[in-house]
């Protein structure tokens, strides 16, 4: 099961990626050279964009953060492990110079109407950490 999770090309960073180029964008897959190997990174804005799984990354207050009854102890250990590795990542970025934008699951699930707001945050070099959305949504959408 576990072979079946995919670190790239994943539905989410697909649905980021076909947006920012037809926003006008043009960014780079999957730096090596940077730490956490971002999911896109703009160059001319300086900014590194990570596109997180609730799952696996531990949103707060996500309804999608869940954790698995089976085998409590070690999901526990891994996905704060996650967490922690994010937060490494994130920092050895902007201590660098890197801009860094979080573009959570849920967001792209529940607000992708909003999505425009991205825009706005790659624009922003104000901000070295931003996140959206900033507050998950509250319940699974209704079909």
């Amino acid at each position: 099961m576990m072979a079946g999770i995919l670190s790239k090309d994943t539905k989410p960073e697909l649905t980021v990626r076909r947006y920012l180029h037809a926003c006008g964008y043009r960014y780079r897959l999957h730096r090596k050279d940077l730490p956490g190997k971002p999911d896109l990174v703009l160059s001319k804005y300086r900014l590194a964009i990570f596109i997180h799984g609730c799952f696996w990354h531990r949103h707060q207050c996500c309804i999608y953060a869940t954790t698995p009854d089976n085998r409590r102890d070690f999901w526990e250990e891994k996905l704060n492990g996650n967490v922690l590795r994010d937060q490494n990542q994130v920092s050895q970025l902007c201590a660098g110079g890197w801009r860094v934008l979080v573009v959570w699951e849920c967001g792209l699930k529940h607000l992708l109407s909003e999505i425009d707001v991205l825009q706005e945050m790659i624009k922003n070099v104000n901000i070295d950490f931003q996140v959206w959305p900033e507050n998950p949504p509250k319940a699974k959408p209704q079909f």
